[in-house]
């Protein structure tokens, strides 16, 4: 099947009572031994007391249905790509001399993370902008994630992604388009502009991978600094997770496909840590929005399959063995609490055509989630670099 097909988000009520009764008869740990048990503590993960919370507010506030209607007011497609369903938002713009733009999330996301940004990309002067930023916005879900369908053999990681995006690009007949991704996505996305199969015209990732340069380690600058921290904290503290879905993710799914608090607490810890959020996630992100996100997991069944991409890809970030550097036109956005947030000279070792950069003051991992009108901005600032 090359034709591309219409999707509509149509979850069976059955479903939704069972995500019910599973929340109801949730069998809750003992609470964390951190702390001074008047404040949340997230020091040995996700607190009892926020957990019981979140479980509270899915079952008795959050209304699916409302949220199921919203996202499906983006038009949404499927197209089967080497025999495998890959779902996807296609919002063309109406503004003339559009250029394309393919957007990639990666993990504990979804397209959940664009919702804010979509409109604003694909039609500018209705937000904000002016025409010439138009962009036909092209969100695909990963395989194994939300809606796209689920590997049933080994070889989905990123360098196979990248291909599978550019023939979906094609497919939409768009011949020369850009590229963004944070996470898996900017893998998936500097994968792309190393395979530089002549159809992606440039780049944008605020998640640069690259190491520290040999000045790094021997005389750290203060940028350096703040990087070489953010890299020993992540090793230390909050890595165990990318340890498990990389060497045993089947084990994993079991609970993460079994329990829907087990689902959450998985993915909602890291948007504690991982977002500009001053102690608390839903400072950065809405619960509605987190629950959002969770339910991509949960109501597609995506636990295992998505913790998959970690087995399949990892020290394979960039798609393939060989010279990794990326040689098309790249635009960096660094926001301060990514991960890692990487200094310029780093990623210069990298990225070998830099014509973009700049340093946030404000948001991290998720930064269309977190931060929307600052990461439109960013991305309408750096392809107009690259535009014709």
């Amino acid at each position: 099947m090359t034709q591309v097909e219409q999707f509509k988000i149509a979850i069976p009520d059955e479903a939704l009572d069972d995500l019910r009764e599973r929340l109801m008869r949730t069998r809750w740990p003992e609470g964390e031994t951190s702390g001074d048990g008047q404040s949340l503590d997230w020091n040995q993960g996700v607190p009892l007391a926020y957990a019981k919370e979140l479980a509270d507010y899915w079952q008795n506030a959050y209304d699916w249905r409302a949220r199921e209607a919203y996202y499906n007011r983006f038009p949404q497609y499927v197209t089967e790509i080497d025999e495998l369903p890959i779902h996807f938002i296609h919002r063309p713009s109406r503004h003339e001399g559009a250029e394309p733009l393919l957007i990639t999330h990666g993990w504990p996301g979804s397209v959940v993370e664009f919702h804010k940004v979509i409109d604003p990309l694909a039609d500018p002067s209705s937000h904000g902008g002016n025409a010439e930023d138009a962009f036909h916005v092209v969100c695909p879900s990963l395989p194994g994630y939300g809606f796209s369908g689920k590997p049933s053999t080994t070889g989905w990681g990123v360098g196979k992604i990248a291909q599978a995006w550019d023939e979906l690009m094609g497919r939409l007949g768009y011949e020369r388009y850009f590229a963004q991704g944070g996470d898996w996505g900017a893998a998936v996305t500097s994968a792309i502009a190393v395979q530089n199969r002549g159809r992606c015209a440039g780049i944008h990732v605020n998640m640069p991978s690259a190491g520290p340069t040999p000045e790094a380690r021997e005389n750290p600058t203060p940028r350096d600094q703040a990087a070489l921290d953010g890299g020993r904290y992540y090793q230390e503290w909050g890595a165990g997770y990318s340890k498990q879905q990389s060497t045993r993710p089947q084990t994993l799914g079991y609970g993460l496909v079994d329990s829907p608090m087990g689902q959450a607490a998985w993915v909602i810890e890291k948007f504690l840590e991982w977002t500009d959020c001053d102690g608390h996630p839903e400072n950065a992100v809405s619960r509605e929005e987190l629950i959002d996100n969770v339910m991509f997991y949960w109501l597609t069944a995506s636990g295992a399959s998505s913790a998959r991409l970690y087995w399949e890809s990892f020290n394979r970030a960039f798609g393939g063995s060989g010279d990794n550097t990326v040689k098309l036109p790249t635009g960096c956005s660094i926001f301060p609490k990514e991960i890692v947030p990487t200094p310029r000279s780093w990623a210069e070792r990298r990225y070998a055509n830099i014509v973009y950069w700049n340093d946030l003051d404000k948001g991290g991992h998720f930064a269309a989630f977190e931060q929307p009108a600052v990461f439109v901005d960013e991305l309408r600032r750096c392809f107009a670099v690259m535009r014709r």
